[in-house]
C-alpha cells in the first residue's frame, strides 16, 4: 500500500514538470519573429501605399520602409496601434447592445449618430521633402499626393517652419477620391531659375478635375515674382535682375483650380505672384475666405482673384492688394457674391475686360457689396472690347466706400490695353447695373460711363452716390456719359446729369448672337 502511494505521489510531480515545461515552450513562442494571428482584413488594411501605415518594416526583406501617415494638426494624436494592424475606418457600433439582435430600434429609442474616422495624413517631410527652401521638393509633394488621391477625405500636411521649394506641379484628378485636405501651415516657394520654367507655362501650382478639394492653414504661398517684374521694381536686386532677363515671356498664375467642383481656399497667404495669384477656371461651388494676397501696387498683371467660366462663387473677408483688379470676373460666370473685402492698391473690381478678338461673353447675376478700396486706379468697373458680342445683366455694386480711387464708378465698352485699338460697332451689351451708397473721395472723375453707338448700356440706375474730389491740386474732371441710360433714384454728388433717361431704341431686342 505505502509503495502505491509512493508511486502516485512520483506521477503527480511528473504531471506537474511536464504542465510547467509547456507553458514555457508556448511562452518562448513570443520571440523576435512572434506576430499574433490576424483577425478578418477592413477594406483599409487591405490597400497598400506608401505612407498608409505605421509600421517600418514591409516584410519584403531590404525593402525600404514606407512613409507613415503623420497626426492632424487638428486632430488629437492617437495611440500607438500594434505594428501590423491599422485602425479600421468604419464607423463604431452602438455601445448598447439591442435586447433583439438585427430587430429594429423602436419608435422611442434614438439613433446612434456615426463618428467619422480620423483622416489619414500625408506629411511631405516623409515623402522625402527637405523643407530647407534650397532642395526641390516638387517629386516630394507629388507623392504624398499620390497617395492621399487614394483615399477619401485624407489631409495632404506641409507642416509649419519649413520652407518648400516646389516647380511647377499639378495635384490633378479626375480620379482622385472627394473631400482632400492640402493643409498648408508652412511656406512653399516658387524657383527663380529660368530652366525650371522652360520656354514658360501658365500656372505654377495646378488643382484640376477634383470634387471637394480644400486649402486651409496660416502658410503663405510665396511667388518670388521680382524677377518676372521688368522694370517694374527699382530696388531689384542685380542678380535677380540678371535672371530675369532669362525668364520666359508667358507669366505663371500662383494658384490655379480648374474643372473642380466644391472648392474652398481659406486662412493662407498667397503673395508676389509672376502673375494672377489665385484664379478658377471652369469652377463651380467655390468658397474664398479670410486669406490675404499681397504684390506692389506696380506689379504688373498680377490679379488677387479671377475668375472664368465659373459658377455659385462667394468670396469674402479677405485682403487683397496687387498691381491690376483685385477681383476680375471673365466671361462665362453666374452667381457670383463678392463681399466684405479691403482691396487697394490695385485696379479695384472689375467685370470683364469682355469680347476680346470678337468673342461672345456672357456674365449675370453678379453681386459686390460692402468693400473698402483704398488708392485704387478704378472702384466698381465693367469693362469690354469693341466688336464682341454677348451680355451682361444683373449686377448690383452696393455699399462700396472708396478713397482716394482715381474713377470710383466705370463702364467702359471702348476698352484697349494696347497703343490703338480698331474702331468697331458691335459690341457686348450691358443692361441691369445698379449702384447703391456709392461714397467717398476720388482723384480724377466720380463717374465715367462710356457705351457704345450699337449697344448702348440700358437700365443703369444709382442710388444715394455720394462722391467727393480729394484735393484741389489734381485736375478733377466732371461725370461723363454717352449712350448710357438709367434713372437717379436719388440726387447724386456731385450731379450725374448727363445719364439719359428712358431706354434706347436700338437694344431693345436681343439677337441670336448676343443671347446668353
Amino acid at each position: 500500500m505505502r509503495e502505491l502511494r509512493a508511486k502516485s505521489l512520483v506521477l503527480l510531480l511528473l504531471l506537474v514538470l511536464v504542465c510547467f515545461n509547456s507553458i514555457d515552450l508556448c511562452e518562448g513562442r513570443r520571440g523576435k519573429h512572434w506576430r499574433p494571428k490576424k483577425g478578418p482584413f477592413s477594406s483599409l488594411t487591405k490597400k497598400k501605399g506608401k505612407g498608409k501605415t505605421g509600421s517600418q518594416h514591409s516584410g519584403q526583406g531590404n525593402a525600404k520602409p514606407k512613409p507613415s501617415p503623420s497626426p492632424s494638426p487638428n486632430q488629437p494624436v492617437k495611440p500607438s496601434l500594434s505594428p501590423k494592424k491599422k485602425p479600421n475606418p468604419s464607423p463604431p457600433q452602438n455601445p448598447k447592445p439591442s435586447p433583439n439582435p438585427g430587430s429594429s430600434p423602436s419608435p422611442g429609442q434614438g439613433k446612434v449618430t456615426p463618428v467619422s474616422p480620423t483622416p489619414i495624413i500625408y506629411n511631405v517631410l516623409d515623402f522625402g521633402a527637405q523643407g530647407d527652401g534650397v532642395c526641390d521638393d516638387t517629386k516630394a509633394f507629388d507623392d504624398a499626393w499620390a497617395e492621399a488621391c487614394k483615399e477619401e477625405a485624407s489631409t495632404v500636411l506641409v507642416p509649419a517652419d519649413y520652407q518648400f521649394l516646389v516647380g511647377p506641379i499639378s495635384f490633378s484628378g479626375p480620379y482622385c477620391k472627394p473631400n482632400i485636405v492640402f493643409q498648408l501651415e508652412g511656406t512653399i516657394i516658387a524657383p527663380t531659375n529660368a530652366k525650371a520654367w522652360g520656354e514658360g507655362l501658365l500656372q505654377w501650382l495646378e488643382f484640376t478635375k477634383l470634387r471637394g478639394i480644400t486649402i486651409r492653414g496660416k502658410g503663405v504661398i510665396e511667388g518670388r515674382g521680382s524677377v518676372w517684374w521688368t522694370g517694374t521694381d527699382d530696388d531689384l536686386d542685380p542678380v535677380d535682375a540678371l535672371l530675369s532677363e532669362k525668364m520666359p515671356s508667358i507669366k505663371p498664375t500662383a494658384l490655379r483650380f480648374y474643372g473642380s467642383y466644391n472648392v474652398t481656399v481659406t486662412g493662407i497667404t498667397i503673395q508676389n505672384s509672376p502673375q494672377c495669384h489665385l484664379k478658377f477656371d471652369n469652377c463651380e461651388s467655390v468658397a474664398v475666405y479670410n486669406i490675404s494676397i499681397s504684390s506692389p501696387g506696380n506689379s504688373l498683371n498680377t490679379d488677387g482673384i479671377h475668375l472664368q467660366n465659373s459658377k455659385d462663387v462667394n468670396i469674402h473677408h479677405n485682403n487683397l492688394s496687387c498691381g491690376d483688379d483685385c477681383v476680375s470676373i471673365q466671361t462665362g460666370c453666374t452667381n457670383i457674391n463678392v463681399h466684405s473685402l479691403d482691396c487697394g492698391p490695385g485696379h479695384g473690381i472689375s467685370i470683364g475686360g469682355l469680347g476680346r478678338d470678337n468673342s461672345k461673353a456672357c456674365v449675370a447675376n453678379v453681386t459686390v457689396r460692402d468693400i473698402n478700396m483704398h488708392n485704387t486706379m478704378s472702384g466698381v468697373r465693367i469693362k469690354t472690347w469693341q466688336g464682341g458680342s454677348g451680355l451682361v445683366q444683373n449686377v448690383r455694386f452696393s455699399n462700396i466706400r472708396v478713397s482716394e480711387v482715381q474713377t470710383p464708378i466705370v463702364i467702359d465698352q471702348f476698352y484697349c490695353d494696347h497703343a490703338s485699338c480698331k474702331n468697331q460697332t458691335q459690341g457686348v451689351l450691358i443692361s441691369g447695373v445698379n449702384y447703391e451708397n456709392i461714397r467717398g473721395t476720388f482723384t480724377v472723375k466720380p463717374v465715367h460711363f462710356a457705351c457704345s453707338d450699337n449697344t448702348p448700356c440700358s437700365d443703369i440706375s444709382l442710388t444715394n452716390v455720394q462722391l467727393q474730389p480729394m484735393k484741389e491740386q489734381f485736375h478733377m474732371y466732371d461725370p461723363f456719359c454717352w449712350r448710357a441710360y438709367g434713372e437717379l433714384f436719388t440726387p447724386t454728388v456731385p450731379p450725374i446729369v448727363c445719364l439719359q433717361n428712358g431706354k434706347p431704341a436700338s437694344n431693345g431686342v436681343l439677337s441670336d448672337h448676343d443671347t446668353c
